[in-house]
């Protein structure tokens, strides 16, 4: 009996419809239906509705309603490999077919980190726009290494090299980062110069698990929580609290310069060193629209000299 149970919920599966998949997946994925809604952009009473006909038409339970999460039953738990199966089978068939258009028109999704995104991606976004007036490019500001496989982007620019085999990455150059302050915080509390001045000094946090605290310490500075002022995880907000006076901060030296009103400090101490890669779906370069978008990006984020990629 069990295999021809088994075998019966495996040919529904063929029949099923995709979206109803997906819907399947992301709460599985997510465990909760309001998170599995935001991720495929659905509201959340469609997305109910979609895992109620999933279960519906296969005729079993897949998901227990434990509060507000989640929770997949045993038979969910047994039809997950293969619904993922079925999943990445329609993400390959999506990446061969947008591998394959020669149009330079349509949307091109492009993830960096916030502060990236924020400062250094405008003006790129603007030339590439006049460059290539069919194309449109979407900005994910997301400090998370974006899912290429999954489709989440299909560029990334990211400051780790990515391990997947079916990634293709390109090392544009190896940027810095230093420690700035407003003119306003200068004046009332005098320009540090060395490590030992960071001591008695306001920083602006940008996390309370202690994780920026330790990248603080390991570079040399001899500061603890009681240094911080204020925190923020935002790059862009961390960077405005230190435009306005609240401290201390660190940020690529390249923003900070294009920044009124602030001051390099701590001048003694050596900046922290970085590289940026540029990283696209194999597939992808071979799409005409993706592969322009990519070597404008590779262009834009270059190094002034060949020495920022040793």
């Amino acid at each position: 009996m069990a295999l021809i149970y088994s075998g019966d919920i495996h040919l529904r599966m063929n029949k099923m419809d995709w979206n109803q998949l997906r819907a399947f997946l992301e709460t599985a994925e997510t465990g909760s239906l309001s998170a599995a809604a935001r991720k495929l952009g659905l509201t959340q009473p469609t997305l109910s509705r979609q895992v109620a006909a999933i279960e519906q038409r296969m005729g079993v339970t897949l998901f227990e309603r434990v509060g507000k999460a989640m929770v997949l039953t045993p038979t969910g738990l047994d039809l997950l490999e293969h619904a993922r199966a079925m999943g990445a089978a329609a993400a390959a068939l999506s990446l061969a077919a947008t591998g394959r258009s020669e149009n330079v028109e349509g949307v091109v999704s492009v993830s960096a980190s916030d502060g990236v995104a924020a400062h250094m991606l405008p003006p790129l976004v603007r030339a590439l726009r006049e460059q290539e007036p069919g194309i449109a490019i979407e900005i994910i500001s997301s400090n998370a290494l974006s899912d290429l496989l999954r489709r989440e982007a299909d560029i990334a620019i990211r400051h780790v090299k990515p391990e997947q085999p079916d990634l293709i990455a390109r090392l544009i150059r190896h940027a810095t980062a230093g420690f700035y302050a407003s003119e306003t915080w200068v004046e009332v509390h005098g320009h540090p110069r060395n490590a030992e001045d960071a001591a008695t000094l306001a920083f602006v946090g940008s996390d309370r698990s202690g994780h920026y605290l330790r990248h603080l310490q390991q570079h040399g500075l001899p500061v603890s929580e009681a240094n911080f002022s204020c925190y923020a995880h935002h790059s862009v907000v961390n960077w405005a609290l230190v435009r306005y006076g609240m401290g201390i901060g660190a940020m690529m030296d390249e923003i900070a310069l294009g920044t009124p009103g602030i001051v390099r400090v701590l001048d003694d101490v050596p900046p922290v060193r970085f590289p940026i890669w540029l990283v696209t779906h194999r597939e992808l370069r071979t799409s005409r629209r993706i592969r322009v978008v990519f070597e404008a990006l590779a262009k834009g984020l270059a190094p002034a000299d060949a020495a920022c990629l040793r």
